[in-house]
């Protein structure tokens, strides 16, 4: 398949997630009296607000948490739910973009690294879908393994998203009327999100060569006890 340089940022659209449902990832870490929170979770930006107090007070009584913690947890998915929707309505750029997507995960025993393509412009795309058929086809087990890695995705694609957004309007600001303005903004799951023309070249294909098949091969570790226990001190410590 060539690549036609003239498709990219030809055509903006109104700011979503780049995939079939629009959903929010939401990244919690809370510590509050000796006690600390995490958790990560998508979350439908079209939902009443109130159900966001009502989930908070769900999840202190569940985890039996410390009062306290019903205001920051409502907090803090209302400030990231108040993020996502400062983008809605505003343009962000659509055409041929494919960008590489980084898994570099731990869930509980089980390690994941894998790097892969993603096409930005496909918002039929199913994040969760992938996760599952990665997690069957690599014989994972754990069931909270395909949720993280469908989280890690979504996470950068949003990151992307909202550089599609600064790229339009800086396009739109642009007096030389200049089709965009090249960016690779580097999400928080580490990933760089760059035009297909500068990976592959304007000549070039997206199959992948034979050299290139190690760099892309998933990884699947299970970790021992002993290597979870320090993997947990070492983040505890780099919290702190």
């Amino acid at each position: 398949m060539k690549t036609p340089v003239s498709g990219f940022y030809r055509n903006p659209v109104k700011f979503r997630m780049p995939t079939a449902e629009n959903l929010v990832p939401i990244r919690l870490d809370i510590e509050i009296e000796g006690q600390r929170y995490k958790d990560a979770f998508t979350w439908n930006p079209s939902d009443p607000d109130s159900e966001i107090v009502v989930f908070a007070k769900r999840t202190v009584k569940d985890l039996k948490l410390p009062p306290a913690f019903v205001t920051q947890i409502a907090q803090s998915i209302q400030s990231q739910l108040a993020e996502f929707r400062s983008y809605e309505g505003q343009d962000m750029y659509a055409g041929e973009k494919i960008v590489p997507i980084k898994l570099d995960l731990r869930v509980n025993h089980t390690l994941v690294k894998d790097h892969f393509l993603w096409d930005l412009n496909n918002f039929e795309s199913d994040p969760e879908e992938f996760a599952r058929i990665f997690c069957k086809d690599m014989g994972i087990e754990d069931p909270e393994v395909g949720p993280a890695i469908a989280f890690a995705i979504r996470e950068q694609l949003y990151e992307i998203a909202i550089q599609s957004v600064v790229s339009a309007r800086e396009s739109r600001m642009s007096k030389k009327g200049r089709r965009g303005t090249e960016y690779t903004p580097v999400s928080k799951g580490g990933a760089v999100a760059v035009d297909l023309v500068k990976l592959f070249g304007p000549k070039s294909t997206v199959v992948r060569k034979r050299k290139e098949w190690d760099v892309y091969e998933p990884i699947v570790d299970l970790l021992s006890n002993e290597e979870v226990d320090a993997l947990e001190a070492k983040e505890e410590r780099n919290f702190r």
